[in-house]
């Protein structure tokens, strides 16, 4: 049996719908978008004809060209519009465009953009970054990947131990050393999809399974483990929610054995206003988060416990003066702190998450009834405003097992039916999200388009 065919029976569906689904919605794309067509022939001058290579992993075709976001609303350069559920995986968790945000942001543009020092935002941002996550200690950066690379720097500063532990599955943005994983056969080793890596990055990251506190045991016994960073649900493959205790485990296993804890919630903001740390009393002695937390505007921002920040500065009082491998010149920056001041005054909310977990709880049970009505094998999980579909009949342990749930083409063709039924979600898994903008028209519409996309599979 071909593993395509054994996905499929995995999956409750055949390869032919997969592929019937699939050429019908590519026809209809394509003889729609005339404009999105000429699009990708005119940017030539861009690897792949997009500003960033992995644009062009959608299940598109040609890539969608958006000429406008706004809300939880795209229109394309043909003029059709898509209830956005994707929301620039996370990035614009908030909406497109937040008014607080852009109104924040177009006034420091007259005022200046990128100076190299503070603005008379920073102290408020520092104040509503600690009373929000719980962490006396803040840092601006740029992006959530620069963030957990200084954050990682400070772990190994401080403890004067090299190495760091990942779960396998997770995802920490570009940081090289989790780039690392469990493979088929148990050995640990590089991702294979990483280019241009000449290192063995086992030497210094150390990978366990996520919610295996055994596994986790054993991985910091030599001590020689400066940090572990986890998400506190794995999010970047198909979802898996920590087992109860584990979270408890792990602070006293790391506590334990010295070694720090890095929480990074770069994606599961969709929890609360305080993220999963604050929604479930967790004691991180190292926080990150990136994307939304500016409404969309490029910043991220790290904190450290009082501890923690107290060794650093003893750290940084010992080394000479030079680089210390910490920062980038737009870091910190009066636009940066601008958007994250109204991000975190004015849109991100108490009232925006209500709304958020209220529509989120809708489409949860509407992806459930529809998937229970086709007798699938597959279930709903959810992460405050964070939906997905999983394709498996029960709520995944591991990496091991979502690596397992992911059936490239079903999703695929998924992702594009919706599109030409007007809707957009994430295009790496199946993953939802409901804004402070998004209408409970719009849940209806995706819950609607998604029992139609089944019934065309199974039918």
């Amino acid at each position: 049996m071909d593993v395509v065919t054994s996905l499929a029976e995995r999956s409750g569906v055949s390869p032919a719908r997969v592929a019937a689904l699939r050429s019908e919605a590519e026809a209809l794309y394509l003889g729609t978008r005339p404009k999105t067509r000429a699009a990708a022939g005119a940017a030539a001058h861009l690897f792949q004809g997009v500003p960033m290579h992995w644009m062009v992993d959608w299940s598109t075709p040609v890539p969608l060209v958006v000429a406008e976001a706004t809300g939880a609303r795209l229109t394309d350069v043909d003029g059709h519009g898509y209830d956005d559920f994707c929301l620039g995986d996370t990035a614009a968790l908030f909406g497109h465009g937040p008014p607080p945000v852009a109104e924040a942001v177009s006034r420091q543009a007259r005022r200046g953009l990128a100076t190299m020092l503070p603005s008379p935002d920073a102290a408020a941002v520092g104040e509503l970054l600690s009373a929000r996550f719980g962490l006396p200690s803040w840092q601006v950066a740029t992006t959530a990947s620069d963030a957990n690379r200084f954050a990682l720097r400070v772990a190994r500063a401080v403890t004067g131990r090299p190495r760091i532990l990942v779960f396998d599955g997770a995802y920490h943005g570009a940081v090289d050393e989790t780039f690392v994983g469990i493979s088929a056969n148990g050995r640990v080793t590089n991702r294979p999809g990483l280019l241009g890596e000449p290192r063995d990055l086992t030497l210094l990251a150390r990978v366990v399974p996520f919610n295996d506190l055994d596994a986790l045991e054993t991985a910091l016994a030599d001590n020689t483990v400066a940090c572990v960073i986890t998400e506190p649900v794995m999010t970047n493959c198909a979802m898996v929610l920590p087992q109860p205790g584990f979270h408890e485990g792990l602070r006293e296993i790391t506590r334990r054995h010295g070694t720090l804890l890095l929480i990074d919630e770069t994606h599961t903001l969709s929890t609360g206003p305080g993220g999963y740390t604050a929604a479930h009393a967790l004691a991180p002695d190292l926080f990150v988060a990136g994307k939304a937390i500016a409404g969309g505007i490029p910043a991220a921002v790290w904190g450290m416990s009082a501890e923690l920040a107290g060794r650093l500065e003893s750290a940084r009082a010992g080394a000479p003066s030079g680089h210390s491998g910490m920062g980038t010149t737009l870091s910190g920056s009066p636009l940066q702190l601008a958007a994250l001041r109204a991000t975190l005054e004015h849109v991100a909310t108490d009232e925006a998450y209500v709304h958020m977990d209220a529509l989120a709880t809708r489409l949860e049970a509407g992806l459930a009834a529809a998937i229970a009505q086709a007798h699938l094998p597959w279930h709903v999980v959810r992460c405050g405003a964070r939906v997905e579909v999983v394709r498996a009949p029960a709520p995944l342990i591991n990496g091991g097992e979502a690596h397992g749930a992911h059936f490239a083409a079903l999703e695929a063709a998924i992702h594009l039916a919706l599109l030409v039924r007007g809707v957009l979600i994430s295009p790496f898994h199946d993953m939802m999200l409901a804004s402070p903008a998004t209408t409970q028209a719009q849940v209806d519409n995706l819950i609607a388009a998604t029992g139609d996309v089944i019934r065309r599979l199974v039918d």
